[in-house]
């Protein structure tokens, strides 16, 4: 496999970071982001799994040693109710919001940067292959406009034992790629590009790829659990999937925002969208129809719960 192409922080005005995406589909910047900032994130993250008995007694939580009895991964209970803990932190969503990654991205997409509001975290233990992200296109998943962006960057060192991403180097110009999967992931050898290219990545590296390129997780073979974070971005111009914005999969009762802000500092972060001039797609007119469309009939409950949702927390 090659290696990654990358760009030092402290070089990026010798580069046009939109012809580089252009070109392979990718960005690799090294050491963008402080240090310092990522360990208080891991630092809270490792606490809460920690405590859910995740790690080994007897060693730092910071570096992460696993507890092979208690593997887990989405969808488990026992993962959900862990990662529930972790999507509720406060420096969990303000590192989307990060000066530097913000300056990054608006020599990418430009001066209107919509923060994606549903930022990932990645807590991947070893050994577990049930749980390998395989290779697939985040658009996908996403909807809306293609011309979106998913950063992804480690809390802490990740060699190549630790399972960083690799990427499918130009498969971003070959639009949507037949799956053949109900899970959209793409059988690696028929999936389309110039190569695959991978590497460690450290702390304050962010890789940051086309919302069309085909990437995927590499195993997690070390003793540790990986703590890893993807942040999306996009110009608010272009339209989004109101999708992004709300929690169709939960019924009452389930995940919501005032839930996840009850522990909050400051309001700051909290609804930042409400005040872009955001156009959806689908539509809430198109949203209402499928409401009562839809086929299967099971997607017409999503499309209601996303326009209920939408209209208690978004402006007309």
């Amino acid at each position: 496999m090659k290696p990654f192409r990358d760009i030092p922080a402290g070089n990026l005005k010798s580069y046009s970071l939109p012809d580089q995406m252009a070109s392979h589909g990718y960005v690799l910047i090294r050491d963008l982001l402080p240090s310092g900032d990522l360990e208080r994130l891991l630092a809270g993250i490792a606490q809460i799994v920690s405590e859910a008995g995740w790690l080994i007694p007897g060693h730092d939580i910071l570096e992460r040693v696993a507890n092979p009895s208690a593997a887990c991964g989405d969808p488990d209970p026992s993962f959900k109710r862990v990662y529930e803990q972790v999507f509720s932190l406060e420096s969990f969503h303000a590192m989307a919001h990060h000066p530097a990654l913000r300056q990054v991205m608006e020599l990418l997409v430009g001066p209107r940067v919509l923060v994606h509001p549903k930022s990932i975290g990645r807590l991947i233990f070893p050994k577990s292959e049930r749980f390998l992200v395989h290779a697939h296109q985040d658009h996908r998943g996403i909807g809306g406009d293609a011309e979106s962006f998913t950063a992804w960057m480690p809390l802490h060192d990740c060699p190549a034992e630790l399972g960083p991403l690799q990427i499918l180097e130009a498969s971003h110009r070959f639009g949507l790629q037949n799956t053949g999967s109900e899970r959209g992931f793409l059988p690696v050898n028929m999936a389309r590009g110039s190569g695959w290219v991978g590497g460690p990545l450290n702390a304050g590296d962010v890789l940051i790829f086309h919302s069309l390129t085909v990437h995927a997780a590499t195993p997690n073979v070390s003793d540790r659990v990986r703590i890893s974070l993807d942040c999306r971005f996009q110009d608010y111009r272009r339209a989004i999937n109101p999708a992004a914005l709300v929690f169709p999969g939960s019924e009452a009762g389930g995940r919501s925002w005032i839930k996840t802000y009850a522990g909050w500092h400051s309001g700051e972060l909290q609804y930042f969208w409400k005040r872009l001039p955001l156009r959806f797609e689908p539509s809430r007119l198109e949203l209402a129809e499928l409401a009562e469309t839809a086929e299967p009939p099971e997607m017409r409950a999503r499309y209601a719960r996303i326009l209920s949702q939408l209209d208690s927390q978004m402006p007309r």
